[in-house]
């Protein structure tokens, strides 16, 4: 959950200004929560207050995304999504846009099994992404951040990624001059984990995700929730991200976590 939080934050700044490369500082003065960790939050509170009872969980995902979407409206919305934040009838509208994977990361830390992350990350995303495409980008990405906290190999992850959504046969260095920026959930989750699994840390899968370009934030925090869910967050960079979120956004993180076990080492620092 974190980790995609920190993913969204260092790519904010880098979402207009694509940054090529890993060598960046992580965080900086132009960096900012954006739509990408609201929505996280969200989806992260309609789960705590489902009581691990997900019957009603999509009705909880629409009602919190759009009152918190309501209390942050300048977090970065594309056009439809504001508009169905500010709905009487929030209705889904067909988008197969990356928005649809940005916001799930809690949904697989919060599933016991494989089918239940599926099954959650239905339950939030058909609400508004319910084009097939929508539906397959925050699936992939709710299963993969599973798997990666569930003691699956890298290896293992990649293999049913490959066979359930995605071929995932480019290296980043193949693809980092001509990636250009992309809001479809086809042209972002598979780059955002191939950023992961090219990884050997927490911090080192951030970088990753930055370098390539494009939506940076968003697939910042893709990256970031799959990596977060894989690697212990180094306690320096939760301390970090916590600087950017008001007590609001902190009590709605904080609370996830200690109902999901969710926590970042405070003694770890990156190897």
């Amino acid at each position: 959950m974190l980790g995609a939080i920190i993913g969204d934050i260092v790519g904010s700044r880098f979402e207009r200004h694509n940054h090529k490369s890993k060598d960046f500082d992580l965080f900086h003065p132009d960096c900012s929560v954006t739509d990408d960790s609201i929505m996280s939050l969200a989806i992260a509170k309609a789960l705590s207050e489902c009581g691990k009872d997900y019957d009603n969980l999509g009705q909880l995902a629409v009602k919190n995304m759009q009152e918190l979407g309501r209390q942050y409206p300048n977090c970065g919305f594309g056009a439809w999504f504001y508009s169905w934040v500010h709905s009487d009838n929030p209705q889904p509208y067909n988008s197969f846009g990356n928005g649809a994977a940005m916001r799930v990361s809690a949904c697989g830390l919060a599933a016991n099994s494989l089918e239940m992350a599926k099954y959650l990350s239905l339950k939030v995303t058909e609400v508004t992404h319910n084009h097939p495409e929508g539906l397959k980008g925050a699936e992939a990405t709710v299963v993969a951040g599973y798997m990666a906290k569930n003691g699956c190999s890298k290896l293992e992850i990649r293999e049913y990624i490959e066979k359930h959504y995605y071929p995932l046969d480019f290296t980043l260095e193949e693809i980092r001059q001509a990636y250009r920026f992309d809001v479809t959930c086809q042209g972002t989750v598979p780059q955002a984990i191939v950023a992961f699994l090219e990884a050997d840390s927490f911090e080192d899968a951030i970088r990753n995700a930055i370098s390539i370009g494009g939506d940076s934030d968003t697939i910042g925090a893709i990256t970031g929730g799959i990596a977060g869910a894989f690697y212990s967050i180094p306690g320096k960079l939760r301390e970090q991200a916590l600087t950017y979120m008001d007590e609001e956004l902190q009590g709605i993180l904080k609370a996830f976590e200690v109902e999901y076990h969710d926590v970042s080492d405070p003694e770890k620092e990156e190897e």
